[in-house]
């Protein structure tokens, strides 16, 4: 059985990416897919913390029964990482995304000097 986490814009799985780019469930493996929407403009640095927050993360969980509640866990701290991000300015939402939500806030507006 796949153990897996999936939010809005962090999936988790407990699994490893084959060469045909297929799911094999693994108890040793898990492997992160940030934004599979598409929904935010993404920048080196910004999807470094990311990764840098979940090994942190999975390094927290070390030793602990691999579980769909502590994935669930994990995705959730991502998930809320994630918003800081944005919050900041050092993700955009991006706006030729298919579907424009606004899941995570309204988006911060530069007034215009004129």
């Amino acid at each position: 059985m796949l153990l897996k986490s999936t939010t809005r814009h962090i999936r988790i799985f407990a699994a490893e990416i084959d060469q045909d780019g297929e799911l094999v469930p693994s108890n040793q493996v898990l492997t992160l897919d940030v934004d599979p929407d598409n929904e935010f403009n993404w920048n080196e640095d910004a999807l470094r913390k990311i990764y840098h927050k979940f090994d942190e993360q999975v390094e927290a969980y070390s030793g602990a029964d691999l579980t769909d509640y502590n994935l669930r866990r994990i995705g959730s701290v991502l998930e809320h990482f994630l918003r800081s991000l944005l919050q900041k300015g050092e993700i955009s939402y991006n706006l030729s995304a298919r579907v424009t939500n606004y899941s995570m806030g309204l988006p911060q507006l530069v007034p215009d000097n004129q």
